[in-house]
């Protein structure tokens, strides 16, 4: 058997646009979930709250995580430049196109089988 530590796919948001996936191994979902852990409840907790600072302050934390989840999982961009370098995923998330960035954050975020709950966050 051979195993490939990632794939794949051809971006729908961005046709022409190739991004090669991380697969999800036990050692890096720890990393991963490590990294998000914080995160996840400072959405939670401004989510709960009713002022428009806090849900602010929970839109910024989900970006936030969305950003850890390209960064983390995202091993390569092909058929993209940026500004008239190659892409690199933080270069995406710092200057690329919103659409391909929340793409990106949810072909990682299906490898990890996270519940709807956490979907969310």
């Amino acid at each position: 058997m051979t195993y490939e530590s990632t794939f794949s796919v051809q971006s729908s948001a961005v046709p022409g646009v190739l991004l090669t996936v991380r697969r999800v191994s036990v050692a890096r979902r720890l990393e991963l979930l490590r990294r998000i852990r914080d995160l996840t409840a400072r959405v939670e907790f401004y989510n709960a709250g009713e002022h428009l600072d806090d849900k602010l302050e929970a839109s910024i934390a989900s970006a936030e995580i969305e950003s850890v989840y390209v960064t983390w999982g995202i091993a390569m961009i092909a058929g993209l430049s940026i500004d008239g370098i190659e892409a690199t995923p933080e270069a995406l998330i710092e200057r690329g196109p919103e659409s391909l960035v929340r793409e990106a954050a949810t072909l990682v975020r299906s490898q990890l089988g996270l519940s709807e709950e956490e979907r969310k966050n």
